[in-house]
């Protein structure tokens, strides 16, 4: 791929584009708000596949428990949004073991099958919001296939953070480095010191979202029951909404961004930084307002 085209590819873009999520979606409750918006946006998104990723915390009883209920929390979204249309691929069952051998599953098989029909000049746009285990397994698989998609992932932290231990990346570091070391168009949303700053409260949540319309009601009561035991204020960061809404960031309504090279997550918890690395783009600022604003509209028309 020319720099030309790579820059081209780095941008918002424009138009209806092709795209897939890959999400872990029964880790905590804010992929069910991305993948809401992922269905929700006809005029920019045509939602081709989604895909089931590995996670391991509180809520499974390790990678391949976690993609499995992530997988069955895709079917029960799906009905809500009226989109039974759209095919959900199991993924990994495990993360990398090591950054040389593929983990495969049927979410590899596809995303690879799918790369293989889009070019530079026309790519899919992969968005990833959990352990990076699927993408980079797809790449270990087909490399050509980095020349023909877009990565947008939320992972690892800002550059200016005290390490990149973040849960999406601390899962699967060998995942990571293969996909951000790979050469393939990136578009990194770091989490703490940036997407952090994305966050709703339970008054919002009761006054715009609960009883608006039946896939709201949901993710909201989600949220609060979430929150039950907490007798004091609180906010819930909802991340994976900005990897979707970077999709339609026209004149960065939503949040900035700039270009630069590539860091490479190392295994001590630091990012190596390459200075002739590839041009990625790292988004270093988030609208929140305006963007709460759109995520607010879109889940409350029927």
């Amino acid at each position: 791929m020319t720099d030309v085209q790579r820059i081209q590819n780095l941008k918002v873009p424009s138009g209806v584009i092709d795209a897939v999520l890959d999400t872990d979606a029964f880790n905590e409750v804010d992929d069910q708000f991305a993948i809401s918006l992922f269905l929700r946006l006809p005029e920019r998104i045509r939602p081709l596949a989604l895909y089931a990723a590995p996670f391991y915390n509180s809520n499974s009883s390790g990678p391949a428990d976690g993609m499995e209920k992530s997988y069955e929390e895709l079917a029960r979204l799906l009905p809500l949004l009226g989109r039974e249309d759209v095919p959900v691929f199991r993924g990994s069952d495990r993360y990398l073991p090591s950054e040389t051998e593929v983990v495969d599953s049927p979410a590899v098989r596809d995303l690879v099958a799918r790369a293989k029909q889009y070019s530079p000049e026309k790519p899919l746009y992969v968005v990833a919001i959990g352990a990076i285990t699927n993408v980079a397994s797809a790449l270990l698989l087909a490399p050509e296939i980095k020349e023909n998609i877009v990565v947008v992932w939320l992972g690892g932290h800002s550059l200016n953070w005290e390490h990149t231990k973040e849960f999406n990346m601390v899962q699967d570091i060998a995942a990571a480095r293969v996909v951000m070391g790979c050469g393939v168009p990136f578009v990194q949303l770091p989490c703490m010191g940036v997407v952090d700053a994305f966050a709703i409260s339970k008054p919002e949540l009761e006054k715009w979202l609960v009883g608006r319309t039946p896939i709201a009601d949901y993710l909201a009561k989600t949220v609060i029951k979430a929150q039950q035991n907490s007798d004091l204020v609180w906010s819930r960061v909802i991340w994976d909404v900005t990897a979707v809404a970077w999709l339609f960031n026209d004149g960065e309504r939503f949040m900035q961004s700039k270009l630069i090279p590539t860091p490479l997550p190392a295994y001590d918890g630091l990012y190596e930084h390459r200075a002739n690395a590839p041009l990625c783009r790292y988004v270093h600022h988030i609208s929140r307002d305006a963007l709460m604003y759109e995520l607010i509209d879109r889940l409350t028309k029927e």
